[in-house]
C-alpha cells in the first residue's frame, strides 16, 4: 500500500514519468484553452474567462508545459534564494504536483544587479523555481486576455511580433512626403520598478490572490529581506506581461483625443501615431506643439500607474535632423527616408568584436572563426531589413584589421607574406578572408569567416495591427508568415 500512494496519479496517468509525457497533446490541450478564453474576452464575458483560466491553471497539461519551459531556458541554471534547481526528471515531476493554488507562498526575490549602457545598474529580481514555474503557469491563462486587448503598435514581449514590425511601421507613417515630421521619444523612468500594485489587482484579470502575493513577496539582497510596495520584478516571466498591460491603453488615448477633425472650416489631420516596444515609444504628429500637448496627455495617463516619462531620455525632434529607435538610426536625407544602425550600435559591436578577438589570442584560428560567426550572424539578421550594407562593409574592415593585428602579434618573428598565407585565404575577389583551407582533402573545402556585406537586405513587412495569435480566424494568416520567414532562411 504504501508503494501506491507515494506513486503520483498524474504520473500513472501519463505513462512512467517525465519522459513519456507527450508534449504535441499537452500543447493542443492548452491552445484550446487560450483560445475559448480569448474569445470569451473579445465578447466580454468575463465570468466565463475567469472559469476557463482556473480550468487551465489546475490541468496537468499545463502544469507540465510551465515546468518544461523554466527547465528548459537559459534561467535553468540560475536558482533563487532557496538554491533549488530542477536537474533530473524525478526533481521536474514533483514539480508538477507541487504547483497549487491552495497554501501556496512565494519566496522572496533575490536581487543582482546588471550593468546598463549608460553606466548604470539595472535591478533584477530572481525568483525561485517553483515561483518561476507559478508564473509561467499564470501566464498561459493570462496572455489570451492581453494579446486580445493589446495596443495594435505595441511590439514588445509580444508573440510574433519583434523590433523590426516596429522600424517598419515608422517606415510606413513617415517615408511619404505628405508624412508628419516631428517625432517625440518617449521613455518611461523605471517603468518595471514603480507601477502601482492596487492598479494591476485592480485591472489585470487574473488570479488576484497569487497576483497580490508574487507583488509582495519581498527582495533580499546581502541577507537582508525588503518589502516591495511597488513595481513588479525584472527577472520574473510574468513581469514584461504585466507591464504591457499597464502600457495598454496610449494608442487608443491618442486615437480618441487626435483623430481627424475639422479646423477653420477644413478637415485636418493631426498625424499623430505611436509605435511602442516594452517602456520605449515614438509618438509623431505634424507640428511640434502638439506633441507638447501629448506630452502633457500621456503624462496624466501615466499617474494613474504610478509612472512618470524620463526627462533625460525624453526629447522632441524633427525628422530631417533624425532619432535613435531600439539600435536604429531614423532620419530623412533631402526628403527621402533612411533607416540605419544608430552609432552607438555600430560603436558597441565593434567594442565586442574587439573584446572577442583579444580576448582570446591563444585559440586556434578555427576557435576563434566559431566564436565570431554568430555574433556576426545574429548582429547582421537584426539590421538586414533596413539601409545596412555600407555600415556592414565599415564593419567587415574593421573586423578584418583587429584580426590582421591578432595575427601579427602571433608572429612576431614571420613577414607578413607568411602571416597572409598562414591566416587568410582568396575567396572570389576578396584577397583577406580570414578562414582555413584544406587542401588535403579531395574536394577543396574552406572554413572561413562569414562577411556581414554578403548577407542581402530584405525588405521586412509587419504583422497586422489586429492580428492575434490566440484567434483561430489568424492561424492562417500566422502560418502563411512562418512559411515564408522559413524559406527565406532556407535560401
Amino acid at each position: 500500500m504504501d508503494g501506491v500512494k507515494t506513486k503520483c496519479a498524474s504520473s500513472a496517468k501519463n505513462g512512467n514519468g517525465w519522459n513519456s509525457i507527450d508534449w504535441n497533446k499537452s500543447e493542443r490541450k492548452v491552445r484550446k484553452l487560450q483560445v475559448r478564453i480569448a474569445k470569451a474576452q473579445k465578447e466580454k464575458r468575463y465570468n466565463k474567462v475567469k472559469a476557463l483560466q482556473h480550468l487551465l491553471v489546475t490541468s496537468f497539461q499545463a502544469k507540465a508545459l510551465a515546468v518544461k519551459r523554466v527547465t528548459s531556458n537559459k534561467g535553468k541554471r540560475t536558482s533563487g534564494v532557496d538554491n533549488v534547481k530542477w536537474t533530473t526528471p524525478t526533481d521536474k515531476l514533483d514539480a508538477i504536483r507541487s504547483l497549487k493554488r491552495r497554501g501556496y507562498h512565494p519566496r522572496p526575490l533575490k536581487r543582482v544587479y546588471i550593468a546598463k549602457s549608460n553606466g548604470k545598474k539595472r535591478p533584477l529580481g530572481i525568483p525561485t523555481m517553483k515561483d518561476r514555474a507559478m508564473q509561467a503557469l499564470y501566464l498561459m491563462a493570462l496572455e489570451p486576455v492581453t494579446e486580445t486587448v493589446a495596443d495594435g503598435n505595441s511590439y514588445g514581449f509580444r508573440k510574433y511580433r519583434r523590433t523590426a514590425d516596429a522600424i517598419d511601421a515608422l517606415h510606413r507613417w513617415l517615408s511619404r512626403d505628405c508624412s508628419p515630421g516631428w517625432i517625440l521619444e518617449g521613455d518611461i523612468k523605471g517603468c518595471f520598478d514603480h507601477i502601482s500594485h492596487d492598479w494591476l489587482l485592480s485591472n489585470v484579470r487574473t488570479d488576484k490572490t497569487v497576483l497580490g502575493k508574487w507583488l509582495k513577496c519581498g527582495v533580499v539582497f546581502n541577507k537582508l529581506l525588503t518589502p516591495t510596495v511597488e513595481g513588479t520584478p525584472q527577472g520574473g516571466i510574468i513581469s514584461p506581461t504585466l507591464a504591457n498591460a499597464t502600457l495598454d491603453g496610449m494608442e487608443k488615448l491618442l486615437e480618441e483625443n487626435y483623430a481627424a477633425r475639422y479646423k477653420d472650416g477644413k478637415l485636418y489631420y493631426p498625424k499623430v501615431h505611436l509605435v511602442r516596444y516594452a517602456d520605449d515609444f515614438c509618438v509623431t504628429a505634424d507640428q511640434r506643439e502638439t506633441l507638447e500637448d501629448i506630452k502633457v496627455l500621456l503624462t496624466e495617463f501615466l499617474a494613474k500607474r504610478r509612472l512618470t516619462l524620463s526627462e533625460e531620455k525624453m526629447k522632441i525632434t524633427h525628422v530631417r535632423d533624425g532619432f535613435d529607435f531600439l539600435g536604429f538610426n531614423v532620419r530623412k536625407y533631402n526628403g527621402t527616408l533612411l533607416i540605419k544602425p544608430s552609432k552607438k550600435s555600430q560603436k558597441r559591436f565593434t567594442e565586442k568584436l574587439h573584446d572577442i578577438v583579444f580576448g582570446h589570442k591563444s585559440v586556434s584560428q578555427q576557435a576563434l572563426i566559431e566564436r565570431l560567426n554568430p555574433v556576426l550572424r545574429g548582429w547582421g539578421n537584426y539590421y538586414k531589413h533596413v539601409v545596412s550594407k555600407q555600415v556592414f562593409s565599415k564593419a567587415d574592415h574593421i573586423l578584418t584589421l583587429q584580426l590582421k593585428r591578432w595575427s601579427y602579434r602571433r608572429h612576431t618573428n614571420k613577414s607578413r607574406k607568411w602571416i597572409k598565407d598562414k591566416y587568410f585565404i582568396k575567396t572570389g575577389s576578396r584577397n583577406w578572408t580570414f578562414g582555413i583551407k584544406c587542401e588535403a582533402c579531395d574536394k577543396k573545402r574552406t572554413f572561413a569567416l562569414m562577411k556581414l556585406a554578403d548577407i542581402p537586405i530584405e525588405r521586412y513587412i509587419k504583422v497586422k495591427n489586429d492580428a492575434n495569435p490566440f484567434d483561430t480566424t489568424w492561424d492562417t494568416y500566422f502560418e502563411r508568415r512562418n512559411t515564408k520567414r522559413l524559406r527565406v532562411r532556407s535560401a
